[in-house]
């Protein structure tokens, strides 16, 4: 739920903060005074378009703040993770947004700074607003199949899942087939490119990791003159200068005297000998090392022409070798589809046939799910619409299929189209949603439909921004009673200028406006007892307020709280 709503620099909001609870709130007040500021502000802390006039005058930006409490279990956090945002459900989440009047956006979701298709994805779990003139997805006929989807549940989301799955090797195939079918110039140009490619890749008979071990060669060779002259060098200076002659000399006098201080000397003695017989081997290890060495100028030079040769490759098909070799296998499979077209054609057509036929046969149980579901939505749709005034309305689920070249055509969601119907008088046709013309029926069959999502879409907040405008007596009466039951749901507002909904309502809020320096400021204010009494008394009677229309007011109220008890 929406637990409170922080506006600053909006419109002529200067600054306002509002708590809200569960149920049903109605907003009222004179016309202009700023309610509908208040959705906006709301549709703009879940994504909705902002511009840079609706700050402020004066003001260097807008800032709206908005803090829901919602259960572990809604998706709007598992969209958050996906986000990279994590978030604990028990601290709530809060989303900020600021407009600028320069004209920029910034907005944050739990302190961490979002894209607005990122706020707006989190938004569509989270606020749902219908406007007098605005009935989003219920009413666009391209979304009835997903909304009568979501209605069947899980029958059918499973069975969907299996089309797709056929529907998109399908298309795949098809692409395919529509590629080969390019009997084009370019086609054979391109196959001479790649026959011209893979004989030039083909022809470096190239190994794997093989550069890297040529290079290790090359800069052997080309360091062998002196790896071998130092390497003489050092044994030179062990066996032919004075090393090991000179430690043999030292051991010699050190024998001389060891019998004159055993104790001291004999440990140096031996210390002189193990010295004496480790340089003895390195000298044979050095000069082993040196006698290995080989300077071959003509190996060095065929090294280096086949590194060229593989830098020239890289350079055109990969950045290593595995990319260069599977560059090679990608162009041999194209080219083996355009030389060998005619059978891959006709084996391609064979695959999409089969795939046709599957995708067919699932079609139909989709089909037949839900027409079952249609037929149950139609008949709940109805019994919404008699709660509301609407008791001989008939309405129907549609469902058509289009063929192509005289066969069903596949869509992407199975081979049905589905579309709303409503007969809202006896003897009528049935016409599509978006075809009645009623602003009044407009709102109840919207409002009816909500009844039965509401508990499917799991979105928690719904927004009515004077949906009841063009209704009155029982109609007006009956939408006050199923918004009062769908808040029981979810949490509902409702921007009304009719009594018959504001005293439905659990929490009433006053929105008025007041001039101070010239400048107009909008305020909100919460109202109970005899505040809530005086401005249905407002509503009832116009500008002057009397006795008999407070009477009224009290009565509507107590009635009201019957009700809803009932």
């Amino acid at each position: 739920m929406l637990r409170e709503l922080s506006i600053r620099n909006l419109a002529v909001i200067e600054s306002v903060t509002v708590r809200f609870h569960e149920g049903f709130h109605v907003l009222t007040g004179e016309t202009g005074a700023g309610k509908s500021i208040l959705i906006d502000a709301l549709s703009l802390v879940v994504g909705g378009r902002g511009s840079s006039d609706m700050v402020r005058y004066g003001c260097v930006k807008a800032e709206i703040e908005a803090m829901f409490e919602l259960p572990s279990n809604h998706p709007v956090w598992a969209t958050l993770h996906a986000f990279g945002i994590e978030a604990m459900p028990e601290e709530g989440l809060v989303i900020r947004r600021e407009l600028s009047a320069q004209g920029k956006s910034v907005s944050r979701v739990n302190g961490h700074i979002v894209t607005m298709s990122m706020l707006r994805e989190a938004g569509e779990c989270l606020v749902n607003i219908h406007g007098q003139h605005e009935h989003q997805s219920l009413f666009r006929t391209e979304k009835h199949l997903e909304w009568l989807d979501l209605y069947a549940g899980a029958q059918v989301s499973e069975v969907l899942e299996q089309y797709k799955s056929v529907y998109s090797r399908y298309e795949q195939v098809r692409q395919q087939l529509r590629e080969l079918e390019d009997t084009s110039r370019q086609n054979m140009q391109m196959l001479d490119l790649y026959r011209f490619q893979i004989e030039e890749i083909a022809a470096a008979k190239l190994v794997p990791d093989e550069d890297e071990a040529l290079a290790e060669e090359k800069q052997k060779l080309m360091y062998a003159v002196k790896r071998r002259d130092s390497a003489s060098e050092a044994y030179s200076q062990l066996f032919g200068g004075k090393g090991l002659d000179a430690v043999s000399r030292a051991i010699s006098r050190i024998e001389d005297i060891r019998e004159f201080d055993p104790a001291v000397i004999g440990p140096v003695l031996e210390q002189l000998q193990t010295a004496y017989y480790g340089l003895e081997d390195a000298a044979f290890q050095i000069r082993d090392y040196r006698d290995g060495v080989e300077s071959d100028p003509e190996r060095l030079a065929i090294i280096e022409d086949r590194l060229d040769l593989m830098h020239s490759l890289k350079r055109k098909y990969g950045e290593t070798i595995p990319d260069i070799l599977s560059y090679l296998n990608r162009i041999e499979t194209e080219a083996d589809r355009i030389e060998n077209r005619d059978e891959h054609v006709g084996r391609l057509r064979e695959q999409g046939a089969e795939l046709y036929e599957q995708a067919i046969s699932i079609g139909g149980q989709l089909s037949h799910l839900r027409r079952e579901a249609g037929d149950r939505l139609a008949i709940a749709i109805e019994a919404e619409l008699r709660q509301l005034g609407m008791e001989r309305t008939t309405f129907r689920v549609e469902l058509r299929q289009q063929a192509e070249n005289e066969r069903h055509r596949l869509l992407q969601n199975g081979i049905d189209e589905a579309a709303f119907m409503l007969a809202p008088n006896p003897g009528e046709p049935l016409k599509p949603l978006n075809k009645i013309a009623s602003g009044g029926e407009m709102s109840r069959i919207m409002l009816a439909l909500k009844a039965i999502f509401a508990s499917i879409d799991r979105v928690p907040v719904l927004v009515f921004d004077e949906v009841d405008t063009g209704v009155s007596g029982r109609a007006a009466q009956a939408i006050a009673e199923k918004m009062s039951r769908l808040s029981r749901q979810c949490q509902v507002f409702s921007i009304t200028h009719l009594p018959q909904v504001a005293c439905m309502a659990d929490h009433h809020y006053e929105i008025n406006k007041t001039i101070v320096a010239e400048r107009t400021s909008t305020h909100v204010t919460e109202l109970a007892d005899v505040s809530r009494i005086e401005e249905l008394a407002r509503m009832l009677g116009g500008v002057e307020v009397t006795e008999k229309t407070r009477h009224h007011a009290q009565e509507m109220l107590d009635l009201a709280f019957r009700l809803k008890g009932a």
